[in-house]
């Protein structure tokens, strides 16, 4: 018995190594194997070999080359829509299908008004003795619209096809072509093109031996980068590098496109020629084609100008959290200069920056988000928002992906996916991550390794320009022995121990409460441990909330309101007399003893008879707090 011929077509194409692995596996299987079934990245396009180099061709392009070569004369290709064409299209190839097949063709294609005609076809291809020839069936997924229960006509169809897996005979002899060299009995196969697996019987490539089912997957880095080196001419400003640079940007251009298949690199190479953008700025066309943006902020001048002095700024906002601020300052610089993830070899596609906000309440983990979102994009209300605690159901994670098809909500979409379709430059807020059940959780994966998740109508949303953050209260108290709640650090520990204690407890959380380290290691060392606010810090933010209040009162009774330093340092003493709940407690206990007692007084104070008004004094009796007007 021969071998198999060589797997590059014999008019001097590409070496073997250059065939698609599919192709490989075909020409493994092909003399024990009557049929194929392929599925998967089916409707992509192919690195074919050819004369003049690789190009990239759709599926059938790219098969009829390597079938030609192992001496098949032609190929019948059937789809629902078109009826059976002969590939290639040319006279003589016609003309023998014609003969040996009794095709009736027009204009090169004959329309099949049933599957016993197309049946037909098949058994006289499988059979045929005279040429050796292959049966390509196209959009298979949609010959019956019930496949796991097809109807009795479609029952039928499959039935047949089966039989003639099984009854098929491989074909041997010699080629005259090649001058009475032996070949390889190989069949004449029947090609299966399915979106998915199941989008035919099970039982079709179960129960029958001579059926090979291939599954053709999205392509890999390897792929990718010949694709790329394919790509990379039809790119303004090709000619203007070197040829070390051209392997270089070949190399970015692969990693930018992780998990992504060769016909979106296609896409965007057509889109870089549109919008005239070069080879050297490929990942400018990366990101045009994922979230339909050139302008890129995170190459912007000014917000350089504006991280750099970053530190000052929210330090202004948030308090007493000076080594949470200067660790985010940092994440923040790498993200901006576009280091997030530089130490791994594929990193193109994660986010640009994920931090995890962790400590007690109150203390400014959200109110340093706003502010990030500020710095970055200029308005801090422009973050997105998630409260996890909403989540804490299972199936609650179809409102961040959307339902999927045939439920409730399927044409809404994701409230996630469709906000970051929307914003890709943003900065996203998932308060209380603690909260959510674990199966949520199980989303954030995709989107810290990936950057990228898909929704219930399976559209991609990119999350590559976004920075994450979580919030959580993790930590603060934690479980003893007997299962009750204990507090785990406590205002006045200093920040090291709190920062020590409130990491482990995150790490105890992930990996033995939830059983997901693999969230944790995606997380990293972005984990930001914020403090309690101490005493000094506590009359800094006293003093910025009376301010508010002085400016609140001014903007809408055209009053200015003074208080006496005695009557202050008794709200200082009220409202910092337990630091546990932090700013936002501070800002209750003020709301208590300040602004409900003054909101009284003011209803009976003649506001029009003076510019301004003093509270000289503030006193509590039986739980109810009195101002003191002056």
């Amino acid at each position: 018995m021969s071998a198999l011929p060589a797997r590059h077509p014999t008019h001097g194409g590409a070496p073997r190594a250059s065939w698609p692995r599919w192709i490989e596996e075909i020409q493994r299987l092909l003399p024990i194997r009557s049929q194929f079934v392929l599925s998967g990245n089916v409707r992509d396009v192919f690195l074919t070999p050819g004369t003049s180099g690789a190009r990239l061709t759709q599926l059938i392009d790219c098969l009829w080359p390597f079938l030609e070569s192992t001496g098949l004369e032609f190929l019948v290709v059937y789809d629902r829509v078109d009826g059976l064409r002969v590939h290639p299209a040319l006279k003589p190839c016609q003309d023998k299908a014609t003969q040996l097949l009794h095709l009736n063709l027009v204009d090169g294609v004959m329309a099949v008004t049933n599957l016993d005609t197309l049946a037909s076809v098949a058994r006289r291809l499988v059979q045929l003795e005279q040429a050796r020839a292959a049966l390509l069936i196209d959009f298979a997924s949609r010959l019956s619209p019930s496949p796991q229960a097809p109807d009795s006509l479609d029952l039928k169809f499959y039935t047949v096809m089966e039989k003639l897996s099984l009854a098929a005979k491989p074909l041997d002899g010699a080629d005259a072509r090649s001058g009475g060299t032996e070949r390889l009995p190989i069949f004449n196969p029947v090609l299966w093109l399915l979106n998915r697996a199941h989008d035919m019987p099970p039982w079709f490539s179960l129960d029958s031996e001579r059926v090979g089912s291939i599954v053709i997957p999205r392509p890999d880095f390897e792929a990718r980068l010949r694709a790329s080196e394919v790509l990379a001419p039809q790119f303004a400003g090709f000619d203007e590098i070197s040829a070390a640079e051209r392997r270089r940007t070949a190399l970015r251009f692969a990693d930018a496109t992780d998990g992504m298949s060769l016909q979106s690199m296609l896409d965007i190479t057509q889109l870089a020629r549109w919008q005239g953008i070069a080879l050297k700025e490929v990942e400018d066309a990366v990101r045009c084609f994922k979230i339909g943006a050139t302008d890129n902020p995170w190459r912007k001048d000014y917000l350089r100008e504006k991280i750099r002095n970053a530190r000052r700024h929210i330090e202004d906002r948030v308090k007493g959290q000076h080594q949470a601020v200067t660790k985010t300052v940092d994440i923040l610089m790498r993200s901006v200069m576009g280091l997030t993830g530089a130490h791994a070899r594929s990193a193109g596609g994660r986010p640009r920056g994920v931090l995890f906000f962790a400590g007690p309440t109150g203390v400014g983990k959200t109110e340093l988000a706003k502010t990030l979102t500020q710095l970055l994009f200029g308005d801090e209300r422009a973050y997105i928002r998630f409260d996890m605690s909403e989540f804490a159901e299972e199936h609650a994670a179809t409102r961040l992906l959307g339902a999927p098809p045939g439920y409730v909500g399927y044409a809404s979409g994701g409230e996630l996916t469709n906000a970051v379709k929307q914003r890709p430059f943003s900065v996203i807020l998932f308060d209380e991550i603690e909260k959510c059940h674990p199966r949520v959780l199980d989303k954030f994966l995709q989107i810290l390794e990936d950057g990228r998740l898909t929704d219930g109508q399976g559209a991609t949303a990119y999350f590559t320009e976004s920075v994450i953050i979580f919030t959580s209260n993790l930590g603060i108290n934690v479980e003893d022995e007997d299962g009750h709640r204990v507090q785990n650090v406590r205002p006045g520990d200093p920040y090291e121990v709190v920062e020590s204690r409130i990491r482990q407890a995150i790490e105890d959380h992930f990996k033995y409460r939830l059983m997901r380290p693999e969230l944790l290691n995606r997380i990293g060392d972005n984990i930001v441990v914020f403090n309690y606010i101490v005493p000094e810090v506590a009359r800094e933010i006293l003093e910025g909330m009376l301010a508010n209040i002085a400016k609140k009162v001014r903007d809408e009774h055209k009053l200015r309101l003074d208080i006496a330093p005695a009557a202050k340092e008794r709200i200082l003493e009220w409202c910092t007399r337990d630091l546990s709940n932090g700013g936002r407690g501070i800002g209750n206990t003020l709301e208590a003893v300040l602004v409900n007692p003054l909101a009284r007084a003011l209803f009976e104070h003649d506001l029009d008879s003076s510019p301004g008004i003093v509270v000289t004094d503030v006193s509590e009796q039986d739980r109810v707090y009195t101002v003191t007007l002056g």
